[in-house]
């Protein structure tokens, strides 16, 4: 052998003093004791050797342990081998000593050496573990031929253990296929919770409090080293709190630490890829190609997966990735240090692909980080019509923080849009003035204007007097609603669907609150006639809901049961517009309670339940409390009720509708059901309700209430 042989490496590491106890992965481990290679495959700074030496250091598999530490001296097979027999020689004395004598006569090919090893093996009955640590540093093709006879030849009682950044070349498929293969990867690696606060806590004595510890859990992904350097960044600090809300990949030991393990480690060509793909929040091979202006995007993201360069898989088919969040954040720190003015226009070109991907809210934002406010509110207002339809009015109300109000000033549909979006959000403030500068807008010269959209256009005046109806409805003026309302009706045109369907369900509300009920029903089934033409499928399912109260406050328990199963039918035909369905259930287990059906009714929620939240509208999570707390209440038990009603208050949304059965009067209803009449009576005093108040139909739940 060309180098001096240096011992250490033969050495198995020194048990760390201060490593966390990780049972878990023990456990797994002893699992590849029984199988021919356990893989242990994951980025720098993971904890491998750490893991592998603590765990021999306890006792392993039991039997002899052979450790290589390995490195890139070591793509010479000379080199490779001889410290591998050596290995095997120390932890099996004489077993190796004719493979090495093969192998230094320089004559005989790895395979006969390595028959020669093997044979030796295979009459040796007690377990031999052999450990190869840091395997990534050594691989090349002409290691690859030689691991591969030994894996396909090893012998049962002995087992290959690889500690390694970079899946190597070896049959993995095969040895997955056939069972013989064990796998610690980057998931099995990461710190949990438990095991984030006993190294943050019980070996660093940082002694933080469980928030900031789940925090920086979340923060660094479980990555051991950033635990570690975030550690070593706390030691002294008077804010842990302030540290770790602002902890990222700018802090200077992270920085130092990915800088010098991984990024200076790639070739030109990996590097400049990692950097200018540092500005994607998630990755697929023509995204990246698009941004790089390179066509190597797939086989780069799958190199950068097979040698664990922190890049995380976001789906079962290895379509889509992003970076783990800190080495994400130093990469494109690195771009903004090295090459500034190319950042703007990698975004642009990642603004243009999302949007002819179809992803609106990923081609705002990345048009608004290339710094272009002008492509941004074209985008936005390009994108609204399909994302109010969606009931994604969140989306839009993040954008009505981010655009200037000179960026707007001059798009009336962008304004509009906006309005929408805060209406919804139960925003009111400053949609008056907003309002008006629309109407001075429309009364403006239209080469004045700025429009991409000018099917919108004709519709913003109608729009505006919607908006006003219901800026009115929510200051109490019913009469000053309707007229409103029904000047939108007049100024939208007769294919103009959902103006017609808004404006008529204002109708209906503003009816509602003053107790006409036919009046209101007729407005809500052409608002939902009209909201069904317009394709507003979650609008429909909203409509749907006050358009069962209604019926059911008439008494039309069938009529009410048909109105909401025909929403769930909308719902169910189109598997994007789930929005709402969870809140038909919902319904549907009134209608079955207000029947006597207690089991139906049950087994609706739990329908709505499985559902999820996501498939609610944002009144859904109190309505689901108050119509389990009515099913408990049926079934005997008053506390539980109680319990679901005090935590319906707690997450109560309200919208435009009228709040006809305030949750906290069905809270008093079931006290004074239950005996408990002095808590009952609590409410009324804090509500406000008393015998001597004028009665109105927004009240008559409450005044009913009281009057039990």
């Amino acid at each position: 052998m060309p180098d001096p042989l240096v011992e250490t490496k033969l050495l198995l590491p020194r048990p760390r003093a201060r490593a966390v106890a990780r049972l878990r992965l023990d456990e797994r481990l002893m699992r590849g004791s029984h199988a021919t290679l356990t893989l242990v495959s994951a980025p720098a700074g993971f904890g491998k050797t750490t893991l592998l030496g603590t765990w021999l250091a306890s006792g392993g598999p039991g039997g002899s342990t052979a450790w290589v530490s390995l490195d890139e001296r070591d793509q010479d097979p000379s080199s490779f081998w001889t410290y591998i027999l050596l290995a095997v020689d120390r932890a099996a004395p004489e077993t190796a000593t004719a493979a090495l004598t093969q192998l230094q006569s320089g004559q005989a090919p790895i395979d006969i050496v390595l028959t020669a090893l093997l044979n030796e093996l295979s009459v040796r009955p007690e377990d031999l573990t052999l450990v190869l640590d840091d395997y990534h540093l050594a691989e090349g093709p002409d290691i690859q031929p030689g691991m591969t006879f030994l894996l396909d030849h090893l012998p049962p009682q002995v087992h290959v253990v690889i500690s390694t950044r970079a899946d190597p070349a070896l049959p993995l498929a095969r040895l997955r296929a056939r069972g013989e293969l064990v796998e610690v990867r980057v998931a099995d690696l990461r710190f949990t919770g438990d095991e984030a606060t006993a190294y943050l806590n019980d070996v660093s004595k940082l002694g933080l409090e469980p928030a900031d510890v789940a925090a920086l859990e979340t923060r660094t992904e479980g990555w051991a080293a950033a635990l570690q350097l975030a550690a070593l960044s706390l030691h002294g600090r008077n804010d842990p709190s302030e540290f770790i809300a602002g902890f990222a990949g700018d802090d200077r030991f992270v920085v130092d630490y990915l800088a010098d393990e991984v990024l200076d480690r790639q070739p030109p060509d990996v590097r400049r890829f990692l950097l200018d793909t540092s500005i994607l929040d998630r990755l697929t091979a023509r995204l990246c190609d698009a941004v790089t202006g390179r066509t190597d995007g797939k086989v780069m993201l799958a190199s950068l997966e097979r040698q664990n360069l922190f890049v995380v898989p976001l789906d079962d088919h290895r379509r889509w990735y992003r970076y783990h969040h800190l080495f994400g954040d130093v990469l494109h720190a690195h771009l903004l240090d090295e090459r500034p003015d190319d950042a703007a226009g990698l975004h642009h070109r990642a603004s243009n692909w999302h949007d002819q991907a179809g992803d609106p809210e990923a081609a705002v934002r990345h048009a608004l980080a290339a710094g272009d406010l002008d492509l941004a509110a074209e985008r936005v207002e390009l994108a609204v019509p399909a994302l109010r339809r969606d009931r994604r009015e969140a989306v839009i109300r993040r954008w009505v923080d981010q655009l200037p109000a000179e960026v707007v000033r001059h798009r009336p549909v962008l304004a509009v849009g906006f309005i929408g979006a805060l209406m919804a959000s139960n925003e009111f403030d400053g949609v008056e003035q907003r309002l008006r500068e629309v109407e001075r807008l429309l009364a403006a010269p239209v080469d004045d204007l700025v429009v991409l959209d000018h099917a919108e256009l004709s519709r913003l005046p109608a729009a505006v007097e919607t908006y006003r109806a219901g800026l009115v409805l929510v200051g109490g003026d019913l009469p000053g609603t309707i007229e409103h309302a029904e000047a939108a009706l007049a100024h939208a045109a007769d294919d103009d669907h959902l103006t017609r369907g808004s404006a008529s369900a204002l109708v209906g509300l503003a009816s509602w609150a003053s107790g006409d009920l036919d009046a209101a029903h007729q407005g809500y089934c052409a608002a939902t006639e009209n909201l069904d033409r317009a394709g507003h499928v979650a609008d429909v399912l909203g409509c749907a809901i006050t358009l069962a109260d209604i019926e059911m406050t008439q008494g039309k328990l069938g009529a009410a049961k048909r109105t909401f199963e025909h929403a769930l039918d909308l719902a169910a035909r189109d598997a994007s517009q789930l929005r709402g369905a969870a809140d038909m259930h919902v319904g549907l287990s009134r209608v079955a309670r207000e029947r006597g059906e207690l089991a139906g009714a049950a087994d609706h929620l739990r329908q709505a339940d499985e559902l999820g939240e996501s498939a609610g509208l944002p009144q859904n999570p109190y309505r689901w409390r108050v119509a389990m707390a009515h099913l408990r209440a049926a079934e005997g038990d008053a506390a539980a009720a109680v319990d679901l009603l005090e935590e319906a208050e707690r997450v109560y949304v309200g919208d435009f509708s009228p709040n006809v059965r305030p949750v906290a009067a069905t809270r008093a209803g079931v006290l004074a059901a239950a005996g408990d009449v002095a808590r009952a009576l609590a409410w009324a005093h804090h509500a406000g309700v008393s015998t001597t108040d004028d009665l109105s139909y927004v009240r008559e739940y409450e005044h009913v209430t009281l009057a039990r």
